[in-house]
């Protein structure tokens, strides 16, 4: 068991915490160890965790009245909503599947998701009950629960729970189902950070429920320590009311944390609320620039490694002032081997395998419990991570060399004046060339001219050149005015 993570909270508060296998178990811990706490917030209103799990008592008489059986799924359509975290719990814990599916689905897509996976209810919110008129099976209002309450259900560890959509930044989405135990070991990892962490955090909700980090990390992992969850239902609106809302944490990706940091630039660090002590953040590359604009304001911006598959919360990195290319190491109860430098990993946080497909299944998962990542990675002597790149995106040369694109773009990520980069195989006269796309921090340049720009990142190019083998120098580069194309969690999509 790491100590790396253990030792961050206070005594008192670790002998607290315990690990939960099963989402009814959870529902109900919360409900006797939180009682009279702050749970939920809409901004207007907050609901104690009594007030919350009752709610959710009513939502699963609500479901079991329908005559659902266990283990069928409920789709639930909404924005990060008070009435959505309490329809996931009352789905979960009454030994349902739930589908969080993303908000930007257009109708068609929500029809194909409810017959693909076999949907017998969808819990829409009042903003998406015309996208639902056509699916194929039960509609309910997220608002509807039943004027009775119903126990929580008794289920396995190894029961699915959830199923989330999972594609990366490139190939189809799939449908990864995760087990109570994954879940549950992915809530209690988030709750490892420095000092006190129990009963007294407000965290601000800036990601989909659909996404899993928003899901465990921002939600889960704040109900298992106590916190208050709010959330004025997206993220421009919950942004907008920093000031109010005063959060204390946050779960985040780089992109947002780079708009909160231009938010600060122009309006001052009061604009957070000021009570800001932490932010996690993950599932893209956290330029070392911003860990330092945040740490010199009094926020610690920590980040991490983590995929869908293992429920998200792989490895986390407090020291980022001194290994701020590192991703961390790996949370408690998990074992990893790096096999032909990818890593594999196991433990409770593994899924259970992609929803009707064998085939992509047995690629990633072994008989034996192992998740085969796709990302190559080595470890330092003192055990921590360094994402290296992935094996999807390999670069072949004439020469029969792979080349990791990921590993070329890593020195540009030194730059403070870039803002990302993109290398992939290039065409120039017939030739197979490396190439660069780069995005500038245009406010680094000030009202310099643009062909100053250029000049600036091609000179940076030569320079990153000197340090490579002949065979991985950049050979074309691109300079963009325009942001990269983007997946739901802001990481650069690199089949564009």
């Amino acid at each position: 068991m790491s100590n790396y993570f253990l030792s961050m909270l206070p005594a008192e508060e670790l002998a607290q915490l315990k690990f939960i296998p099963t989402l009814p178990e959870f529902v109900t811990w919360i409900e006797q160890k939180w009682g009279d706490l702050p749970c939920l917030s809409n901004t207007v209103n907050t609901y104690n965790y009594k007030q919350v799990c009752d709610l959710v008592a009513r939502k699963r008489a609500l479901l079991n009245d329908m005559g659902l059986q266990k283990g069928d799924k409920v789709a639930i359509l909404d924005n990060s909503t008070v009435e959505a975290v309490e329809m996931f719990l009352a789905v979960t814990s009454a030994g349902y599947v739930a589908i969080n599916l993303p908000a930007m689905l257009p109708p068609q897509a929500i029809v194909g998701c409810c017959m693909k996976f076999g949907v017998k209810v969808l819990a829409a919110g009042k903003d998406f009950m015309e996208n639902v008129k056509g699916a194929p099976c039960k509609v309910i209002a997220i608002t509807d629960c039943a004027d009775h309450t119903a126990p929580v259900a008794t289920v396995d560890k190894n029961d699915p729970a959830a199923i989330f959509f999972t594609g990366g930044t490139t190939g189809a989405p799939k449908g990864a189902i995760l087990p109570h135990r994954a879940l549950m070991r992915g809530a209690l990892n988030g709750c490892y950070a420095p000092g006190k962490q129990l009963g007294c955090h407000r965290y601000a909700t800036v990601l989909p429920l659909s996404h899993v980090f928003g899901l465990i990390a921002s939600t889960l992992s704040a109900l298992y320590k106590g916190a208050e969850w709010v959330s004025a239902g997206n993220v421009k609106e919950t942004i907008s009311k920093f000031p109010m809302i005063k959060p204390t944490y946050l779960v985040a990706v780089p992109g947002i944390c780079e708009i909160l940091m231009g938010l600060i630039k122009m309006y001052g660090v009061g604009y957070l609320g000021g009570n800001l002590k932490y932010i996690i953040s993950g599932a893209a590359n956290v330029p070392p620039k911003l860990i330092g604009e945040f740490d010199a304001i009094g926020i610690q911006l920590f980040e991490g490694y983590g995929m869908t598959e293992g429920a998200n919360l792989t490895t986390g990195n407090i020291d980022v002032k001194e290994k701020p290319t590192s991703v961390g190491k790996l949370y408690p109860e998990q074992e990893a081997k790096v096999v032909d430098g990818e890593l594999w990993f196991r433990g409770d946080n593994v899924f259970l395998g992609y929803y009707g497909e064998p085939e992509k299944t047995a690629e990633t998962l072994t008989p034996d419990g192992w998740v085969k990542t796709g990302d190559l990675v080595r470890f330092d002597e003192e055990g921590y991570m360094y994402i290296v790149g992935r094996i999807k995106n390999l670069i072949i040369l004439s020469n029969g060399e792979n080349v990791s694109p990921e590993s070329i773009e890593e020195p540009f990520y030194k730059d403070n004046r870039l803002r990302d980069c993109l290398v992939k195989e290039e065409d120039v006269d017939g030739n197979k060339v490396i190439g660069i796309e780069i995005l500038p921090r245009m406010e680094e340049f000030g009202n310099s001219p643009w062909e100053e720009v250029e000049a600036y990142f091609k000179d940076l190019v030569g320079k990153v050149n000197a340090t490579l083998p002949s065979t991985h120098r950049v050979s074309k580069i691109t300079i963009r005015k325009e942001d990269f194309k983007r997946s739901g969690a802001m990481k650069v999509l690199r089949n564009q």
